[in-house]
């Protein structure tokens, strides 16, 4: 909480606060981006995670606050909270991907929010491309080889697709689908998606075939990767229905979100066909629950959220941050803002 409430008759420009824990608003917002923000804003001295804002906590050191930069971590208050903490806001910048958890009520109040999810789409594009390339040629299900003296099964003939003509399949074409299309043209690959938003024009502008129902990929495609909108439609949508038309060497990616897979159908269709492989960034809930069968199968690979942006990568949120509060400023257009109409697509 700060000690003193900077009023705007202290200083000439508008004040502004990082809101979020200590640590994530640091890996977000480097040095350089934080003294840039400091010439053009009087940034409140410390961030603010505001466990304080519920209730009748006082909450005068914020009514001056026009600008929030946050990240991971950002709180989600109340269309009410928002109105009597942030009398005065006009923006929140929001160094992350996905602001399904606290957008809606800053956008009731009028409040503009901006998100980086186009910085966080970058990595997962990478990641999820380089995984398709790598089930196409049966990475998943030979990597154990090694370990043992089938290692060279491979050179007897193998029933992995490759990477030429091979059909793809992508359950969503939003921000980070359509970055895994882009990156996959260098390869002659056929990509199909799913995605009930994606128009017969846009299809032909990426050039890809639609598909009418999610099925459908897992019956005609050797790799199946999940990017759909994170909302309460989508929820257990991939399901036994998917599950039992995958291929006997069909690998199943997710990057997305965890509760838009029934995990006990997976399950089932993994146990019954062992060379069918699944490979999880994400799981519902995250981490998989103790004894969890994912944990043991071992066409099961887990790993822990890392497609988003880590190390380094973080700082490119960060900085699209810093760049559309500038673009913001100066009345132009960015391509970060978010609204009402676009939750329902978004992840």
């Amino acid at each position: 909480m700060q000690k003193d409430r900077i009023t705007m008759s202290d200083t000439t420009k508008p004040v502004g606060l990082f809101l979020g824990a200590e640590e994530a608003i640091a890996r977000a917002y480097a040095a350089d981006v934080r003294n840039e923000l400091a010439q053009r804003l009087t940034l409140l001295d410390r961030c603010c995670y505001p466990a304080c804002f519920s209730g009748d906590h006082p909450t005068d050191a914020f009514r001056d606050v026009a600008y929030i930069f946050s990240t991971w971590g950002m709180p989600a208050l109340t269309k009410e909270e928002v109105k009597r903490v942030f009398p005065s806001l006009k923006a929140v910048f929001y160094a992350a991907g996905s602001v399904q958890h606290f957008a809606r009520p800053f956008l009731a109040n009028g409040v503009k929010v901006f998100s980086a999810w186009g910085a966080n789409a970058v990595p997962v594009a990478e990641v999820t491309a380089a995984e398709i390339i790598l089930a196409n040629k049966g990475f998943f299900q030979t990597v154990h080889h090694g370990q043992s003296d089938s290692w060279t099964e491979h050179d007897r003939g193998t029933p992995y697709p490759g990477n030429y003509h091979t059909r793809v399949g992508l359950l969503g074409a939003g921000m980070i689908g359509t970055l895994v299309i882009d990156r996959l043209k260098s390869n002659d690959l056929d990509v199909l998606v799913f995605d009930p938003f994606l128009t017969a024009e846009r299809a032909a502008e990426l050039h890809v075939t639609k598909v009418e129902k999610p099925e459908e990929l897992f019956e005609h495609c050797s790799v199946i990767s999940n990017h759909l909108a994170d909302n309460p439609q989508t929820a257990g949508l991939i399901d036994r229905t998917c599950f039992e038309k995958m291929g006997h060497n069909a690998v199943f990616l997710n990057t997305g979100r965890g509760r838009q897979v029934n995990e006990g159908d997976l399950i089932a269709a993994l146990t019954e066909q062992p060379t069918r492989v699944a490979v999880l960034d994400v799981t519902d809930p995250e981490p998989p629950e103790a004894g969890s069968p994912l944990y043991e199968l071992p066409n099961v690979f887990l790993t822990p959220h890392l497609a988003g942006s880590l190390g380094n990568e973080v700082q490119r949120m960060g900085e699209t941050m810093l760049n559309a509060f500038l673009l913001y400023i100066q009345g132009k257009p960015t391509n970060c803002e978010v609204n009402e109409e676009m939750l329902a697509t978004m992840a």
